[in-house]
């Protein structure tokens, strides 16, 4: 099947559309697919700070990659950019060059617009995965239009591409049912992004290497049990909530830090109030880490704290989980669809104490920290991109099959 995924996201922009277009891209082409990618051209800067070179890791990838040139979209994020309109003959060019059997959407701007357009006027089967709930993402970004506005602009976006989509796809069980919510007649296939098992390429003797880096790098970490977030720093993931519960668990296990992975808009002002709350001297941040090299934090850290209640899907959660990290997080949005109680770790209600609380057990509780690393082990299987990449083709057959329908109906 040739299929073509197109998105507003990749690298060396990284959050989870573009970890989810690239996992289910590489695992498509491993089953033997034939994908290509259309996505953004990011500026020189942006590559260097990413340590990412677009031509090089593109000329390796084992699928397609067109890369449609952008202008910068800093109005609202810096990390963002935006396809040039001008482009869309360009894409329409490639896209007749390629001839897809399906067009799978997996954002709602430019370029997701370029391949909506492109599905409808060559009449190709067209898959949107909801990714994103802009509804509530929006408020977070744009400080010059009222917030019911910034909503009302959110569900707009969404429903263009979920009326006219063949098939729907929803990372959980909640953002199924918002579509529902927005009027739309379509069932969702549920379908998670999945993840990738690091564990087949893990050393020992890297993890030993790491960890000293990180111990050098990081002085404020030795000899302290390591709480680690990892993720985009980004304002709506509550990321302060953290302080307090560091300060918190400080009370009852005084070797206590908190270590960040990820970088983000957010970098600064975070570190900031670290400085302010006199925290320093317990809080590290490490950036950008290559996905590679995550496993190692995972294994390096004592527990994974998530206190994000925007999460579409929280996957993040589960990579820790099958690298035997338990987790503690905060049981909102998707993160209730991934951990679905007390799977692999704790999920908690927005609340400090409790929090905090559940991160002290699993700090000094031996059989309880025991039993759940191995809870987190095997709940995080589950979620497997090799297991799931089968039900996302059987998604592109069935919009096949209801574009066909659709064809016929119309044509009687």
């Amino acid at each position: 099947m040739k299929i073509a995924m197109f998105t507003d996201a990749y690298y060396p922009r990284i959050n989870g559309v573009t970890v989810s277009v690239h996992s289910y891209a590489t695992e498509l082409s491993k089953l033997g697919h034939t994908v290509c990618v259309v996505c953004l051209e990011y500026s020189e800067e942006q590559q260097k700070s990413a340590f990412f070179n677009e031509k090089e890791s593109d000329e390796k990838s084992p699928f397609k990659i067109v890369r449609i040139p952008s202008w910068s979209f800093s109005a609202i994020s810096k990390e963002d950019r935006v396809a040039k309109f001008d482009k869309w003959h360009r894409v329409k060019k490639i896209m007749r060059d390629f001839k897809p059997d399906v067009i799978h959407i997996n954002s709602e701007w430019v370029i997701g617009y370029f391949g909506a357009m492109y599905a409808v006027h060559d009449k190709i089967p067209f898959v949107f995965t909801f990714h994103t709930m802009w509804e509530d993402y929006l408020v977070n970004y744009v400080n010059f239009l009222p917030d019911s506005g910034l909503r009302k602009i959110g569900r707009s976006v969404v429903k263009f591409y979920l009326k006219r989509a063949d098939v729907i796809i929803a990372p959980t069980k909640k953002i199924a049912s918002v579509v529902q919510d927005y009027g739309i007649q379509k069932t969702p296939e549920i379908l998670p992004t999945g993840i990738v098992d690091s564990l087949e390429k893990y050393s020992l003797i890297r993890q030993g290497t790491i960890s000293l880096q990180i111990l050098k790098k990081f002085p404020q970490l030795v000899g302290k049990k390591v709480l680690l977030f990892v993720g985009r720093i980004v304002k709506e993931k509550n990321l302060a909530f953290l302080y307090d519960v560091l300060e918190e668990v400080k009370k009852e296990y005084s070797l206590t830090a908190l270590l960040f992975v990820g970088g983000g808009p957010y970098l600064e002002e975070l570190q900031k109030i670290a400085r302010e709350r006199n925290l320093s001297s317990s809080v590290a941040f490490a950036g950008y880490i290559p996905s590679t090299d995550i496993i190692y934090f995972y294994k390096f850290s004592q527990v994974f704290v998530f206190p994000s209640k925007t999460e579409t899907q929280g996957l993040v959660t589960a990579e820790a989980m099958l690298a035997g990290l338990p987790v503690v997080a905060i049981g909102e949005l998707g993160t209730v669809d991934v951990m679905q109680g007390d799977n692999g770790g704790f999920m908690v209600k927005d609340d400090v104490k409790e929090f905090s609380e559940k991160v002290v057990t699993l700090i000094k509780n031996a059989k309880v920290r025991k039993k759940k690393i191995k809870d987190a082990v095997e709940w995080g299987k589950k979620w497997k991109i090799s297991s799931l990449t089968p039900r996302l083709v059987e998604c592109y057959e069935k919009a096949i099959r209801v574009s066909q329908k659709t064809r016929l109906r119309q044509f009687f």
